[in-house]
């Protein structure tokens, strides 16, 4: 569905991507870890169109992504969820999920997209007309996914959807992510919450400063001790062993 090849991206003098290797399968849910700074949100922008590449290709469903517009592959079924949300705080819940389908004249589908938004974060009817800048971290969470799937994707990628939110509302954003992929969206997922991101993926990947250094099944990380050493943390590998 989306295959990257060589890809290879500088910021001024800083070679950000040196010529990574990444594949999404139809249906899939994939996990791309890494530190800070590894070059995860590059990765998401450059397939968008929002940082030019250098060199390597982006194909998504056999078309190359170079060279069209942001607002294009949108269109073509490839949207994101940014880090930080993005929202609008000034514009109610309701004109903010509905944003998301500024790229659609389907009328009739969008009705029906945005009854099963609510369904999927029925918190957000609760709050339709609430001004979104004064919603919590959690519900500003949901409402830029909500916002995302307005534009009825067939990828949706995902950067750092858990930054900055208390562990129930996790849980309960990648239960969340976990159903938007058993509804047939395939899901590209980034973030620095490994262990919850390895738990969920069907394959991942390990980005360092710009490289893929290691790849396979998300159970497989989970238990790879270089993993655990890296990004998991001792207490978290303690308790993988222990209930293994």
């Amino acid at each position: 569905m989306l295959k990257i090849e060589n890809l290879h991206v500088f910021y001024g003098g800083i070679h950000a991507l040196k010529g990574i290797n990444l594949n999404v399968e139809k249906g899939k849910t994939i996990s791309l870890i890494g530190a800070n700074g590894a070059g995860k949100s590059t990765t998401l922008r450059c397939i968008m169109g929002l940082v030019k590449k250098s060199e390597g290709s982006i194909v998504y469903d056999g078309k190359d992504l170079t060279g069209f517009k942001t607002r294009d592959i949108v269109k073509m079924g490839l949207v994101l969820t940014p880090e930080g949300r993005r929202i609008f705080p000034n514009l109610s819940v309701k004109e903010n999920i509905m944003l998301g389908a500024y790229t659609r004249t389907d009328k009739t589908e969008i009705e029906r997209d945005f009854d099963r938004v609510y369904e999927l974060f029925p918190r957000l009817k609760e709050r339709e007309w609430q001004v979104a800048g004064t919603l919590s971290g959690g519900e500003q969470q949901m409402l830029a996914v909500g916002r995302s799937l307005m534009s009825k994707p067939k990828l949706i990628m995902m950067d750092e959807p858990s930054l900055g939110l208390a562990p129930l509302i996790v849980k309960n954003i990648f239960e969340i992510i976990r159903e938007i992929n058993d509804n047939g969206v395939t899901v590209l997922l980034i973030e620095q919450n490994a262990k919850a991101a390895l738990e969920i993926a069907d394959y991942a990947y390990v980005l360092e400063t710009g490289k893929i250094t290691l790849e396979g099944k998300g159970s497989d990380l989970l238990n790879d001790p270089d993993v655990q050493k890296a990004y998991l943390g001792e207490a978290v590998t303690k308790n993988i062993e222990k209930n293994e």
